[in-house]
Parts: structure tokens; C-alpha cells; sequence
């Protein structure tokens, strides 16, 4: 007489975790091989990109995506924060990590003198 075959026993938690593990692990090495080889490629569009900053002369650098006053910030209007009323707060997280801006030096020219 054979014996009844007994189901296998649940796996443990820590096999589950080492699995997991392997299958995050084999994911991120994917990301980063695929990474390495679009900058590898990517090398005549970023010569394309740079020549064409440098025939538009272009300057500032987008630094957050939120609020127009916070984009460029060489061009933003200074009260433009505060255009719900003076004591409003501020809407965007980009507004507290700009600091405020620095009153331009005088150049030396003779409307500056005065």
C-alpha cells in the first residue's frame, strides 16, 4: 500500500523575503544596464541638444516645474508670491527652498551714481 503524498510544507517568511530580494536585485541591475547603454547611445543627441542652447543662447536653467515665479528665477516678478494678498502663504514646496534675491551690485556707470 502507498502512502498518501503529503502537500509540500508552506514556505517561510524568509525564503519569501530572499526571493523578493533576488527579483528586486535582478530588476535594479536591469535599470542600471539599460541606463548605461541609453548614455552610451544618447551621446549625438545631447551634441545636438548643446548646439542648439548655444545657438539660442539660452541661460537660466528650469530649476523647479511649480510656479512661474520659481521657473527662472532671473526673470520672475518679486512680488508675484504674494499675489493672493501680502501675508498669504506660500502655495508651492519649491517657494521655501528659493532664498530671496539679492539686490543687483551697481556697475559703475554714471546712472548709477545717483
Amino acid at each position: 500500500m502507498k502512502a498518501a503524498a503529503q502537500p509540500p510544507p508552506p514556505a517561510r517568511g524568509s525564503s519569501q523575503a530572499l526571493w523578493l530580494l533576488a527579483v528586486l536585485a535582478l530588476a535594479g541591475s536591469a535599470v542600471l544596464l539599460h541606463a548605461a547603454l541609453a548614455w552610451a547611445e544618447g551621446g549625438a543627441r545631447r551634441q545636438a541638444a548643446q548646439a542648439l542652447v548655444q545657438s539660442l543662447q539660452l541661460t537660466d536653467l528650469a530649476w523647479f516645474t511649480e510656479a512661474r515665479y520659481t521657473r527662472h528665477l532671473s526673470q520672475a516678478d518679486l512680488h508675484t508670491a504674494f499675489q493672493d494678498g501680502p501675508a498669504a502663504l506660500e502655495h508651492f514646496p519649491a517657494g521655501s527652498l528659493v532664498g530671496p534675491v539679492r539686490p543687483a551690485q551697481p556697475a559703475g556707470f554714471a546712472a548709477d551714481a545717483r
